[in-house]
């Protein structure tokens, strides 16, 4: 292996990092000298992997590798430079659903490559579908081939369809699921079908495969022009505002800060039973309406928040929100940073970022 760099304390995650750090640290051990293969590097849960994983491999020094499968390796070195300097990283130019096995052992494999858009789902539904479940299959098939302990997948709580309404938070036993003749339903029935391949392969090979629930989160690296409505009211924020609601504000949502999922995700890698799968996320509800309120007041002085839509008095909010329990009881998970905290953390980011002469945060 080669020599790992050392904790840069000038990095501006870097209270972030030492918290992922903080609580996860006995967990390192499993990786000490080894190899680890990450697919979806290039997200915002694989740059938070990869920022977490060399932070740890720099402080403990593990002297362990991360090799990246990327579909575009020198676009993805030009956006986080420093990581592609760090000499504990590899970077692997591929598809996911046909990337070449690189060679040697690899003790751990994580999953986390998939097609997140909405505007993907709608338009090209078979896409979504596809890409979901064949790189799912060619991420397991490498697993085995390289003789992994263990396979984490990024699933997703879309693989429980609609929220009932009289349900406040969804447990890992509800039975329902998405629409199957639904074309919208590509995404969530994808998740469900990638969690299918990984039970099928820990039957017939013994590969432990670990399955991450994950529902809405912020932090730094989260793309605030796509379809989240979190980061659509801090781009807003940070523009000046107004910030805009394009619905009623009624449905409810909760988000995890990117520090604690990072937290989770390597807790259930190293720990989570095989096959039991594990909600990750916020138990924290909020009306959409109180999240562009919580982002507005996180601005001084606070932007004004417009709401588009009309309310329908006998309608049941919706809802997306998940019981932690499990996580909480099995592995001693537990959300860290509160929300407000968490947005202010990734506006002062994203400001840090552009050098915008924006108002300060609170």
């Amino acid at each position: 292996m080669g020599n790992v760099a050392r904790a840069d304390r000038t990095h501006p995650l870097a209270e972030d990092l030492d918290h992922i750090l903080q609580h996860t640290r006995p967990l390192w051990e499993d990786l000490r000298g080894e190899r680890i293969f990450i697919t979806g590097g290039t997200g915002f849960f694989g740059k938070w992997l990869l920022e977490s994983f060399a932070w740890a491999n720099a402080a403990l020094d593990l002297r362990a590798e991360a090799h990246v499968l990327t579909r575009n390796r020198e676009k993805f070195l030009s956006a986080v430079p420093h990581l592609g300097a760090d000499p504990s990283m590899r970077f692997h130019n591929g598809d996911v659903r046909a990337f070449n096995f690189p060679e040697g052992h690899f003790a751990y494999f994580i999953h986390a490559a998939t097609e997140s858009s909405a505007q993907l789902n709608g338009q090209e539904p078979w896409t979504m579908y596809g890409t979901i479940v064949e790189g799912t299959r060619r991420a397991l098939e490498c697993a085995v081939h390289a003789g992994a302990a263990g396979f984490l997948l990024t699933s997703s709580g879309a693989v429980y369809g609609k929220q009932p309404a009289e349900t406040l938070n969804i447990p890992e036993s509800f039975a329902g699921g998405p629409d199957p003749l639904d074309t919208n339903s590509a995404y969530g029935e994808g998740k469900r079908s990638a969690e299918l391949l990984c039970a099928l392969e820990a039957k017939r090979s013994g590969l432990e495969t670990k399955i991450a629930r994950c529902f809405a989160f912020v932090g730094p690296y989260l793309n605030l022009d796509i379809h989240y409505a979190i980061g659509n009211f801090i781009r807003d924020g940070l523009r000046g505002g107004p910030i805009v609601v394009k619905g009623d504000g009624t449905p409810f949502r909760s988000y995890l800060y990117a520090a604690d999922l990072m937290v989770w995700l390597w807790t259930i890698l190293f720990r989570g039973t095989s096959c039991r799968p594990y909600n990750v996320g916020s138990a924290e509800a909020m009306t959409i309406e109180e999240v562009a309120g919580a982002v507005a007041h996180a601005f001084d002085p606070p932007v004004v928040v417009s709401i588009l839509g009309r309310r329908k008095p006998a309608a049941a909010a919706e809802r997306y929100i998940p019981s932690t329990q499990r996580a909480e009881r099995e592995l001693g998970l537990a959300q860290h940073i509160s929300t407000s905290d968490a947005i202010r953390r990734t506006i002062a980011w994203h400001k840090a970022r552009t050098h915008q002469p924006a108002a300060g945060i609170l």
